[in-house]
């Protein structure tokens, strides 16, 4: 995909309805030929709507219109350069786990979470937040209602949870993870919410305080690491690796290298990714589904169901 085509999806795609500004500026930049060439010196990863985006906000872009944004960012483009280089979109959406536990309530417990791209290791935390599907009664912690209600909309007959799981073990690994005690690191996932997502800003601080009550443990590592991270798990427990909207980061090769390494590992896997994600579970679905920029939730790479990117909503397509 060209950049001007990338641009115009996320705009159309992601955008549209989430964010007027971002619909705006992506629209923007994708018929922006002298943008488009400064943003394609950037490593193929660093290219991204979101990650460039929030590098200008972090350095007070305004929220306005694209001609606005446009005087801004040109004559301020080197500092953008030089923090996209330094920085990667670590969006730790907890209302995914709203498209997670589906899944998880398939897998007998007790669990052990071991997350890849972790982040701040806010979606570790399922067993600490409360769900409602379709305006239903909250499915809570068994400690009772929490300060995180996750609500999502579904279609297709989901199997409903009737409880949140029972985790015993939980880790992350990720190549720059982020403190939920650290300022600034909050921060900066606090800029990685689009500019009028006002509830979710509110949603990712009440998730961050349940955090920093007993902070996740996040390994700083790639791949090579999990298996060694995935041994740690105890053994009366059901090893679950998660990987949510990671897999677009690795080039081809290195994510085909870490499917057959996820394959080699005693673990079940859930993967929350775009339809394009793992050519596995694309062959797998009714259509492709990516005409709407939706994710795909798989167990095991069969494919459950279409999400919303941010949890917001699950169209259930599997038969159990």
């Amino acid at each position: 995909m060209d950049t001007s085509t990338w641009y115009r999806d996320f705009g159309e795609l992601e955008a549209r309805g989430q964010s007027a500004i971002y619909e705006q500026w992506a629209l923007g930049v994708a018929d922006d030929p002298a943008l488009i060439t400064l943003i394609e010196e950037l490593p193929l990863q660093k290219r991204q709507p979101n990650l460039v985006f929030a590098c200008a906000r972090l350095l007070g872009a305004p929220e306005r219109d694209y001609p606005a944004f446009r005087r801004w960012l040109m004559p301020n483009w080197s500092a953008v350069v030089s923090e996209a280089l330094a920085r990667s979109t670590q969006t730790n959406e907890a209302r995914r786990c709203a498209s997670l536990l589906p899944a998880l309530s398939l897998i007998p417990g007790p669990l052990a979470l071991l997350e890849v791209g972790a982040s701040a290791g806010l979606c570790l935390f399922p067993d600490r937040y409360s769900y409602s599907y379709d305006g239903g009664a909250p499915r809570d912690p068994p400690a009772g209602p929490s300060t995180v209600l996750l609500e999502s909309t579904t279609t297709g007959g989901m199997p409903r949870p009737r409880s949140v799981p029972r985790i015993v073990w939980r880790a992350g690994l990720d190549l720059h993870p982020l403190d939920v005690r650290d300022a600034d690191d909050m921060y900066w996932l606090e800029t990685l919410v689009w500019p009028e997502q006002h509830e979710r800003r509110a949603r990712l601080r009440a998730a961050i305080r349940i955090a920093a009550e007993n902070p996740p443990r996040i390994v700083r590592g790639d791949a090579s690491v999990l298996a060694s991270l995935a041994a740690q798990a105890p053994d009366d427990a059901t090893l679950v690796v998660i990987t949510s909207a990671v897999l677009v980061y690795l080039p081809f090769a290195a994510r085909m290298r870490f499917v057959e390494l996820v394959r080699s590992l005693d673990t079940r896997w859930i993967s929350l990714e775009g339809v394009r994600g793992l050519p596995t579970v694309r062959a797998a679905l009714p259509d492709d589904g990516g005409s709407d920029g939706r994710f795909v939730l798989a167990l095991d790479e069969v494919p459950l169901a279409f999400t919303g990117p941010h949890g917001q909503s699950l169209d259930w397509i599997a038969v159990l």
